[in-house]
């Protein structure tokens, strides 16, 4: 194991989370730990945007028909939401173990300029009109690898994550920012870049999902064409607008009915459906089983 795997397991017992399944926030805001014993079969789900990573076991994601794998020491930088399908292996008898880190705006756009302001970004090769698309696994560099150790090592002490994690965290957004997949963050925080302008209607698609939606509506939003929205929509989310709002309103309903115990025509017409057959049909296409069967 690793020394990133040794130091989550060891969190993991210093906090008595035994019997931790999933996604859980730890005391340094915005920072999750994930542990999963049996991981999944493909299945889909929604990446929430933020830098990723993970110390032990191995996830294939899929894109369309475009796969990506990521495993041990490796990140992935998420802009914006995607919808995506989701494989998640456990190896060597040990379970999949993980780190997630929500990204502020605030915190994002004071790097970018402090960023600029030292004049490096085109020494990384981050242009900040360059078109982002894509979904790529890196390999943690030792820097990276350091820093995330660090972080670690300060959820073992609460003084210290108190004290201490707020600059860890900012600290591995700027390795993100300096590392292959930063054009990603550095294109969020200029707000004139499609990128940002599709995170912007994508900020209202969240929002506003149980209400009327139009592909004109969200191309307004982020001000363009609708043909250069829809171009640049599938380049940054793989998908259409619609099929994205569709994916996102069931998702939504599946978390509605197994988590929160709604009935399935309640969870159907909050999330947005009118029509229980349509949603039922939809939710079994997406899902592979019927919504009764979640």
């Amino acid at each position: 194991m690793n020394l990133f795997g040794q130091l989550l397991e060891s969190y993991i017992e210093h906090k008595g989370w035994h019997d931790l399944e999933g996604s859980r926030v730890t005391q340094i805001d915005n920072v999750s730990i994930y542990r999963s014993s049996t991981g999944n079969q493909r299945q889909p789900f929604t990446y929430q945007s933020g830098i990723i990573m993970l110390s032990q076991g191995k996830k294939n994601i899929h894109l369309g028909d475009r796969p990506v794998t990521y495993a041990a020491n490796d990140y992935l930088v998420v802009g914006v939401p995607i919808p995506l399908e989701c494989e998640a292996i456990p190896l060597d008898g040990k379970p999949l173990l993980g780190l997630s880190i929500r990204i502020e705006p605030q915190r994002l756009h004071r790097l970018v300029k402090k960023l600029e302001e030292q004049g490096v970004v085109e020494h990384y090769g981050h242009k900040p009109n360059q078109d982002s698309s894509g979904l790529q696994a890196t390999t943690m560099d030792q820097s990276m690898l350091d820093s995330v150790v660090r972080l670690v090592k300060t959820l073992h002490n609460d003084v210290e994550a108190t004290i201490l994690g707020d600059a860890l965290v900012s600290e591995i957004v700027y390795r993100a920012l300096t590392g292959p997949e930063g054009r990603v963050l550095f294109d969020l925080a200029h707000h004139d870049g499609h990128y940002a302008r599709i995170a912007k209607a994508l900020s209202k698609l969240h929002q506003d999902y149980d209400q009327i939606i139009t592909v004109q509506s969200l191309a307004e939003e982020a001000n363009m064409s609708l043909s250069a929205f829809h171009n640049a929509f599938r380049k940054v989310t793989f998908e259409s607008p619609l099929q994205y709002l569709k994916k996102v309103r069931l998702n939504k309903a599946k978390e509605l009915i197994q988590i929160e115990g709604l009935r399935i025509n309640d969870a159907a017409r909050l999330v947005g459906y009118s029509s229980p057959s349509q949603f039922s049909r939809e939710f079994k296409r997406h899902f592979n089983v019927p919504p009764r069967a979640v």
